[in-house]
């Protein structure tokens, strides 16, 4: 096994519980291991940190996965993925649909699972993930004999690991959409052509906490994708709801689920863009006049050098939706990066109440849902901020 060594005084990260080792905070490497290759890590005198997926390419060198010097075969993946299997069942009674596996908060940095049922979805983000696929995919059939696994690996920080992109099935029979209940909801999710793995489980207690808020109300879903916000908003009291998104297939996926829930007659969802829907309410051009605002973006900081023009956009965004309230109106806003951290978060809200010359009193302020559980240890696993406000 090949062995790390790192430069005086970089072992504080990793003695605190941090699992990434970054390439500048490496003295030397023993051995030429390959990409994903298995290696100790030691500090500068010498002392064992533990084990890592070492990568050369990748500025995340090395990826903890244990403090203590180990093999990790088929026995440690499945013991980690029945954690991370008890841990779902636990916060979800009864549920078959969440997040799985989240990476690091799973011990298992690299790798995010997708129960959909009996199928599963999944993204693989390292080298050392990828070179045991094989194990992973033995644990997963002892655990839960899935109908089938679709191997979903299109993102982009694949190439920063020196991996290719692809999607494929894995193995068994998938289909092209499956259909999942949540919290008394039904979604069709399409497999493969949709985003993420397909759904966003990250709102989904998010979703359920903004019902109370819902009776009586017009609500404005933006980048709305299948459409979850407008559809709780419609089945748990609002008079209706209109959802925004850019993406055809996207809409077409919301007006079905909006059939499946019977709530088409007061869902209706419209392909746009969601900034330019959002000034035409904002101007008062539009007739529906919204008292609630969903404003769910996606990430417009994937790297950290993209934050501060990320932050002028989330001020103008959201500006633009305060204005478009009344008094007493809400808004329920989130962001979706690691980079945007909590306090970033309300300093850009802020910004943009005053903008908007909207007080707005801050009545919640919330994160991903418990099947993404974040690691203390690791702020980069605290990325979605959701906020709800009310103007005064």
């Amino acid at each position: 096994m090949a062995q790390v060594r790192l430069k005086p005084r970089q072992e504080h990260r990793v003695l605190g519980g941090h699992l990434w080792i970054f390439s500048n905070e490496i003295a030397r490497v023993e051995g030429s291991p390959e990409p994903g290759a298995l290696a100790r890590v030691l500090t500068a005198s010498g002392r064992l940190l533990g084990t890592a997926f070492y990568n050369p390419k990748s500025l995340i060198a090395c990826r903890m996965i244990s403090f203590e010097d180990i093999v990790p075969d088929a026995g440690f993946f499945k013991l980690k993925l029945a954690q991370a299997l008890a841990y779902r069942r636990r916060l979800f009674p009864g549920a078959s649909s969440y997040r799985l596996c989240f990476g690091e908060s799973d011990g298992l940095g690299g790798l995010v699972l997708d129960r959909y049922d009996s199928l599963l979805v999944m993204q693989i983000f390292s080298a050392g993930m990828e070179r045991r696929i094989g194990l992973i995919q033995e644990a997963l059939q002892e655990l839960l004999s899935p109908r089938g696994i679709y191997l979903k690996n299109d993102h982009r920080s694949r190439g920063l690991e020196g991996l290719k992109a692809e999607s494929r099935v894995l193995s068994g029979s998938v289909a092209e959409s499956v259909r999942i209940s949540e919290n008394g909801l039904d979604f069709a999710v399409p497999i493969g052509g949709g985003q993420k793995t397909g759904f966003y489980f990250d709102q989904s207690e998010n979703r359920v906490f903004l019902r109370p808020y819902f009776p009586g109300r017009v609500v404005l879903d933006l980048y709305c994708y299948n459409g979850a916000f407008a559809l709780n908003a419609v089945k748990f009291g609002a008079k209706a709801a209109l959802g925004v998104d850019s993406s055809a297939s996207a809409i077409h996926a919301a007006r079905e689920n909006a059939a499946l829930n019977g709530v088409e007659g007061a869902a209706s969802f419209e392909e746009g863009d969601a900034e330019a829907a959002l000034q035409t309410f904002a101007r008062g051009f539009n007739p529906l006049k919204p008292d609630v605002i969903v404003l769910d973006p996606p990430s417009f900081s994937p790297s950290k050098k993209d934050l501060p023009k990320a932050l002028r956009r989330y001020a103008r965004l959201n500006a633009l939706a305060l204005e478009a309230l009344p008094r007493g109106g809400m808004l329920a806003t989130a962001t979706c990066s690691h980079h945007v951290s909590r306090e970033f978060f309300i300093s850009m809200l802020r910004a943009a109440s005053a903008r908007a010359r909207k007080p707005a009193r801050l009545l919640a302020l919330r994160g991903q849902a418990g099947d993404h559980p974040v690691l203390l240890a690791m702020p980069e696993t605290e990325y979605l901020h959701f906020a709800l406000l009310e103007i005064v």
